[in-house]
């Protein structure tokens, strides 16, 4: 403890940013990226470019996929429907071992064949809670341990700050470089402040079970219990007999579209083609923060209703709340554009505190080795994920479909294109801390650049074209987005390029800008 329990706060703020920040920033940058991670699929997979169907689904397209389960013996059948994110249905199903995906063209009835992507559902917003680490929950229990340092650097900055709400109004950026960096860091932190202690309490939420499972089995006999409350309960239910003929689905859709009174989202089919097969029809959750309570279940066999709307427990709403309020899968786009910004302004508050704590400590430290760990750490943690996110993208531009490569498919050649680009950032992070930066922002200009011309290229749907027709106004925001990221990156190099940004991070921090 030091001298008094501000300077306390300033410590403890200081270290567990240097600590844990490198973490922080990737949750947070692959958390930001995944507010938008179907419209960045819409743009890694061009199969999927399609216009959304407004009428409504006609479920018979489905059932021959539904028969098939059941004939496989498949223990759930689920099929999601299209959304205006989202044009496409998918199908999913189990046989054995293996996970069979499919979408369907609902215009035309086609099966699509699975796109050789993960994308960024199935890459970067896994990466963004898991790490990929998967050995124990590790990657889980790191995040977690990241958001709780999140909650602990915000209650600690607001301690330590005697002028939080003059720092909201704060920002020179003609006075010297630790200036700006600390005026840069305090606006983004308290413009964000909300924003940071919301998302890191409900990430903790989401995985509240496997942080302190105690805390379900006080309120549920069973973890299980609880994940199907979460879920809506399940029916997996023991067979005796297969081969049972089973209403349609489309006249059980009926049915339920009349008794919810809203559009159908998803439908999960327990058993199919069994003796005990249940239809479970749940509503969209697109105007709602907590996620559909809308179900109806059927009797698979006779089609008669058996199952209404489920009443949660009050621990159970709150969770739902929580849960969608981190989420955000209702469809609401300003509230979406709000939140992807606000995810750029922790990875700004993230970056210029780690920059800020390097230029203070430059001229005392810059020598010894735990200097250089979180100067390479910053440049790798950053710059370093920046450029492998791009590296994804380009790779999934470049890259012929049903290459494999020293037994790898297409799909795990463009995640490691993401971590070889990152370690090789890293690596020349830290053996060339003082031109890392200007060089590294050069070659992310040039990627973004590079992964907008590779789409226009290889799919034909330049920027232009893709405004001009609105299924395709997600692939135009992505390019946008790409276009503005590298322009920055330029302009940035170029400051950089010229000594001054070196200033920032290098010997003369005392100069100004």
């Amino acid at each position: 403890m030091e001298r008094s329990f501000r300077r306390s706060m300033g410590w403890l703020h200081s270290w567990a940013g240097v600590v844990l920040g490198g973490i922080l920033f990737a949750v947070f940058w692959t958390g930001t990226l995944s507010v938008f991670d179907q419209e960045i699929d819409l743009w890694m997979k061009p199969s999927t470019r399609v216009p959304v169907i407004s009428s409504p689904v006609s479920f018979s397209i489905f059932q021959k996929s539904l028969n098939e389960a059941g004939r496989i013996h498949s223990p759930v059948w689920r099929l999601s429907l299209p959304s205006d994110r989202q044009p496409l249905a998918r199908l999913s199903y189990r046989e054995g071992d293996v996970f069979i995906n499919r979408l369907v063209n609902l215009k035309t009835g086609q099966r699509l064949p699975e796109p050789e992507t993960l994308g960024a559902s199935g890459f970067l917003y896994p990466f963004h809670y898991s790490l990929h680490i998967r050995f124990m929950n590790i990657g889980i229990w790191c995040v977690g341990l990241a958001a709780m340092s999140m909650l602990v650097l915000c209650v600690s900055g607001v301690v330590i700050h005697r002028k939080i709400f003059s720092d909201f109004f704060t920002f020179r950026p003609g006075k010297n470089a630790r200036r700006l960096l600390l005026d840069l860091h305090n606006l983004s932190g308290v413009l964000g402040l909300p924003f940071h202690i919301i998302f890191a309490f409900t990430g903790l939420v989401i995985f509240g079970s496997v942080y302190f499972p105690s805390g379900a089995k006080s309120v549920y006999p069973t973890l299980q219990a609880y994940f199907d409350d979460m879920s809506g309960s399940s029916f997996f239910l023991k067979p005796k007999k297969y081969d049972v003929p089973a209403v349609l689905l489309e006249i059980m859709a009926i049915q339920a579209r009349a008794i919810l009174g809203e559009p159908l989202g998803i439908v999960v089919v327990f058993n199919p083609g069994s003796d005990v097969a249940r239809v479970r029809f749940i509503g969209s959750e697109s105007h709602s923060v907590s996620g559909s309570n809308n179900t109806l279940t059927f009797d698979g066999v006779t089609g008669v209703l058996i199952g209404q709307p489920l009443e949660l427990k009050p621990v159970m709403h709150v969770q739902r709340f929580l849960s969608g309020l981190h989420l955000i899968r209702f469809h609401h786009w300003g509230l979406r554009w709000l939140y992807f910004l606000l995810g750029l302004s922790s990875c700004l508050m993230i970056v210029s505190g780690f920059l800020f704590w390097l230029a203070a400590r430059r001229k005392t430290q810059g020598g010894t080795f735990g200097f250089r760990i979180v100067e390479g750490l910053t440049i790798g943690c950053v710059s370093g994920i920046i450029l492998a996110t791009l590296a994804f993208f380009i790779a999934n531009r470049l890259l012929p479909a049903g290459i494999i490569c020293f037994g790898q498919p297409r799909a795990a050649l463009e995640v490691w294109a993401f971590y070889l680009v990152w370690f090789v950032a890293s690596l020349h992070g830290w053996f060339c801390p003082q031109r890392g930066w200007a060089c590294q922002m050069i070659i992310i200009a040039v990627g973004a650049f590079t992964a907008v011309l590779l789409n226009w290229v290889t799919t034909g749907d330049h920027l232009l074209y893709s405004l001009m027709h609105r299924w395709l106004w997600p692939v135009a925001a992505m390019d946008m987005v790409l276009l503005a990221s590298g322009t920055v990156a330029l302009w940035m190099s170029l400051r950089l390029s010229v000594g001054a940004g070196e200033r920032i991070v290098g010997s003369s921090v005392e100069q100004s800008l």
